[in-house]
């Protein structure tokens, strides 16, 4: 690719990019990489907990943990599409990603956001059918409702990532092939094209946002609906086991709705890259780290479970 006398690139198609990820010499580098692997290895080993935990004990083989091992999987995808290039890039003097491989990574990383997105709207659902309406519950999420919300939620990522992927890689990148950032993600990517970004600013902020609202309003009404259900409850334990519940879900539902809503659904967004990146970690390698924390230390059956499958493999 030859440059310009400006020192921009030609309009060639490219053929690689430069991750530039954080700034700092070997010593940062390493901390970082550390930091990273940390990160990245309990997220993995505690989502692979969970789905191990949930489909070996038959007790766990309800729709609510059905949905929970659905997400522990998302979670387990989703920092493995950028935790493991991130991690080689930092002890790496060459920081080259493919344009494919570019375009790859951003594909998944963005289908498995979004169907996280749409998967906590139906665990919300879940929620409020058991809470709500319990009798109608074994009827209303029948295996065969959950295995079509969860498809659902899939079937809704990737079509979400098939017009970001798209509406993104069809720019002309002229202006640098340096990414300012640890990923392929699509604010950096836009800052290298030399064609106007207008329409693919307003497709961004305008599926984000949508999907944003659409499944946030689902949990706030739900979650709505179970808090008047509980508060008219008799029993002080029933009240504190369902909030103890509920409560899980809350928790992790406002750490991810959060960030993205900081990094995708705002314009002021696109101009801040270096708090990008740290919010990037955030919903990257944080996120999926901590959901199964929190969804077992706040849930006495996985705990038991977890506890049961223990002395198992111990009396074995």
């Amino acid at each position: 690719m030859q440059p310009h006398r400006n020192g921009n690139l030609s309009e060639m198609p490219l053929q690689e990019f430069l991750l530039e990820g954080f700034e700092g010499g070997p010593q940062t580098q390493a901390l970082l990489f550390t930091l990273f692997l940390a990160l990245y290895v309990v997220a993995v080993l505690g989502n692979l907990t969970m789905i191990v935990l949930i489909t070996l004990d038959a007790r766990l083989h309800s729709p609510m943990y059905f949905f929970l091992k659905n997400l522990s999987f998302l979670d387990l995808c989703y920092s493995s599409v950028i935790a493991p290039k991130a991690l080689a890039n930092f002890l790496s003097s060459s920081k080259v990603i493919t344009f494919a491989g570019c375009a790859t990574q951003f594909f998944f990383f963005s289908m498995m956001g979004t169907t996280e997105a749409f998967l906590l709207a139906v665990m919300a659902c879940d929620h409020f059918v058991a809470v709500c309406s319990p009798l109608r519950y074994p009827i209303s999420m029948r295996p065969s409702v959950c295995a079509r919300l969860v498809l659902g939620s899939y079937c809704g990522g990737c079509l979400n990532s098939i017009l970001q992927t798209s509406f993104t890689f069809s720019l002309p990148f002229c202006n640098s092939n340096h990414i300012d950032h640890f990923f392929c993600d699509v604010i950096p990517l836009l800052q290298l094209t030399c064609a106007s970004t207008t329409i693919n600013k307003l497709v961004m902020f305008g599926i984000c946002g949508l999907i944003i609202v659409s499944t946030t309003l689902v949990v706030l009404v739900s979650y709505g609906c179970i808090t008047g259900t509980i508060l008219r409850m008799c029993s002080g334990g029933g009240r504190h086991k369902l909030f103890s519940t509920c409560g899980s879900h809350m928790t992790a539902v406002s750490l991810f709705y959060g960030t993205v809503f900081v990094m995708y659904a705002q314009p002021g967004a696109v101009e801040s890259m270096e708090q990008g990146k740290v919010v990037s970690v955030f919903y990257t390698l944080v996120i999926p780290m901590l959901n199964p924390l929190i969804y077992s230390l706040r849930n006495k059956d996985v705990k038991d479970a977890l506890q049961r499958l223990i002395q198992k493999h111990t009396a074995i």
